[in-house]
């Protein structure tokens, strides 16, 4: 009898599922295709092509795709390969505690290519992607000025303490801060524009906002002092970096595609102001797709006058993680990186690490989401090119969850002793 199981069904959206099919005629080729449907209705979908064993049986752990969204053996593939059926369509959790995805796994007996639904499929299965365990708590965060939502794992703790940073997407982006949560990290997602009553535009950034958020979460009763960490991406990873720089509360720092210099927005911080570098329009150029690509757009720290915008990471009182995608078409993270390495060693620092990871894009997800390489942003009349091959960005992303908790865990979790 046929049977198509997904193991877990149910699961954390970083955790792997175990797909397997038996029951096929001997070396039957089969489809396996995979789709869900985003929190707006907009459809995601992949398809991948395999062959049963001579047993009449299919392992993706061991079998290898021979064609359709990806090919060789990529277990999660069907996963990280989902494309939108609208072009430029960006998948993104908004709910993130009480709904997971619903992603449903099809079978057909031959290379199929039409739509699905079109023809009935030999057998399915559903599995739920959650974004959040059943015990973490979600607390709405509006004190002070301080805008977002905390998310705290179950027990007393005392637990690490994070902020949450994305980039020019605005909002409150909540999935990654409510997923380091049930992995026992205490996270507060930040906004810092176009939400609530925050500025609607980003026109400056007050580092005082950040600090303000970041005493409000080391004051939280279930986070350990005496410092915190920031996870950021983007223009939040620019962000990020500065914090690392002028808050003493910051004691580790993973900056994702970031800077390391201000650029667009001046930053202000009590009698501190720095002015952007300039950037140069002329230089954007847009790719076959007709997304616009900013990689060469920005002016380079390097140049001796623009010295005054370079972030002072020497300053930073803890450890920097910069995590790069070579293929980022948005930013030169890649060379920002490096010339923030070389500013630590010229001051004779060793507290900062690169992770390269060739094939990866700009928007480094984490594990098994699917690669976005290009999508609507927000206030442009095109969309924007992130970059990425989706095996390469795929596997970049499941190394380098694991690789952003053990640093957290290294540089903010005190042994029992020192508690």
């Amino acid at each position: 009898m046929l049977q198509l199981t997904a193991t877990p069904a149910s699961a954390l959206a970083d955790e792997p599922v175990h797909i397997q099919v038996t029951g096929l005629p001997p070396l039957q080729t089969v489809t396996l295709m995979a789709s869900v449907k985003d929190e707006k209705g907009n459809l995601y979908q992949s398809r991948a092509f395999y062959r049963a064993s001579k047993a009449g049986e299919l392992d993706l752990k061991q079998a290898p795709a021979l064609g359709g969204h990806y090919v060789g053996v990529h277990p999660m593939g069907l996963f990280w390969s989902l494309k939108p059926e609208k072009a430029f369509e960006r998948l993104s959790k908004k709910d993130v505690m009480n709904s997971p995805f619903w992603i449903t796994l099809d079978l057909y007996d031959s290379v199929y290519l039409q739509k699905s639904g079109e023809v009935q499929p030999r057998a399915s299965q559903v599995v739920q992607r959650w974004f959040s365990s059943p015990e973490v708590q979600r607390v709405q965060i509006r004190e002070g000025r301080v805008r977002g939502a905390l998310f705290l794992p179950p027990g007393k703790g005392p637990f690490p303490g994070l902020i949450d940073l994305f980039g020019g997407i605005g909002g409150l982006v909540e999935y990654r801060a409510s997923l380091l949560a049930a992995h026992g990290f205490a996270v507060l997602a930040l906004a810092y524009f176009a939400y609530a009553d925050l500025p609607k535009q980003l026109q400056e950034v007050d580092l005082e906002y950040f600090e303000e958020a970041a005493n409000l979460l080391l004051a939280h009763p279930k986070v350990q002092k005496p410092g915190i960490g920031v996870i950021s991406v983007s223009k939040g990873a620019e962000i990020g970096l500065a914090m690392a720089c002028y808050l003493k509360e910051v004691a580790a720092t993973v900056c994702i595609n970031g800077c390391n210099a201000i650029f667009e927005f001046p930053l202000r911080y009590r009698d501190l102001l720095i002015t952007p570098i300039p950037s140069f329009p002329e230089r954007m150029e847009f790719n076959i797709m007709g997304a616009l690509c900013l990689r060469h757009y920005k002016g380079n720290p390097r140049d001796e006058l623009n010295q005054h915008s370079v972030l002072p990471i020497e300053k930073a009182q803890g450890p920097i993680l910069f995590i790069i995608g070579e293929d980022d078409e948005c930013f030169n993270s890649r060379e920002y990186a490096e010339q923030a390495l070389d500013q630590l060693r010229r001051h004779g620092r060793s507290s900062g690490r690169l992770l390269l990871y060739p094939g990866a894009g700009h928007l480094l997800e984490p594990p098994y989401w699917p690669l976005c390489y290009a999508s609507w942003s927000r206030g442009l009349f095109c969309p924007l090119l992130w970059g990425g091959d989706p095996a390469g960005h795929a596997a970049a992303q499941e190394h380098a969850w694991g690789e952003i908790q053990k640093f957290f865990r290294q540089h903010l979790v005190q042994s029992r002793s020192t508690l």
